[in-house]
């Protein structure tokens, strides 16, 4: 009997060492590519999509996870936004699209990953305002408008609502004014936020402050 109790507790050890080494292999892994997409000199096209397909190993080797998941997406939905030849910017978007569902299925209710999945939805208006705007743009609110319901101190939500406020011509219910009320919102939600942890969200702050210089 005794030899048994300490076979399982060697196992126990064994197992809870070898999560403890993964964990901490996944969390380095994570931080290393973030510290990349925090980096200006890292947003151009080419970069992203390294960056995308990194997140994207490390989302197949910890199935668990939505972080990967989330942080490729972003890196998509930045290059479909960024995208000049409009015949392109659906095929980016759809891998955006893919990689947020996984997420999201992994993290349900989550307000970051909502906020990814407006972006999703405005990266679409791009290609044909004219014909896009109104149903893509109503996604794109709902989904913001979902994540504030569930996290009402995420700056990101402001940021986004501002942006578009920002960008939308005054016929169609845009307001520079509102926007920048907006703004203000987000970033004195970003002068108090503390991401969850060092591998969670916490982007848009720079990016609120130009908006808000213009």
């Amino acid at each position: 009997m005794m030899k048994t109790f300490v076979l399982s507790f060697c196992l126990l050890v064994t197992t809870f060492s070898m999560s403890f080494a993964q964990s901490a292999q996944y969390q380095g892994a994570m931080a290393k590519q973030i510290a990349l997409l925090d980096d200006p000199a890292n947003r151009g096209p080419e970069k992203m999509q390294e960056i995308a397909n990194t997140f994207e190993r490390i989302a197949a080797a910890e199935k668990t996870q939505w972080l990967p998941y989330y942080y490729a997406a972003y890196c998509y939905v930045m290059n479909a936004v960024a995208e000049k030849d409009k015949s392109k910017v659906d095929a980016i978007d759809d891998k955006a699209q893919n990689a947020i569902l996984q997420a999201d299925a992994l993290a349900p209710k989550n307000d970051e990953i909502y906020c990814i999945r407006s972006l999703v939805a405005t990266a679409r208006i791009g290609v044909d305002p004219q014909t896009r705007g109104m149903q893509y743009g109503s996604e794109s609110a709902t989904w913001l408008a979902q994540a504030g319901q569930i996290n009402k101190d995420n700056p990101r939500v402001d940021l986004l609502q501002g942006q578009s406020l920002y960008y939308t011509p005054e016929q169609f219910g845009g307001s520079k004014e509102k926007a920048k009320e907006k703004f203000e919102l987000a970033l004195k939600k970003f002068a108090a936020f503390k991401p969850a942890s060092v591998i969670a969200p916490h982007w848009g702050e720079e990016y609120t402050k130009q908006l808000l210089g213009k």
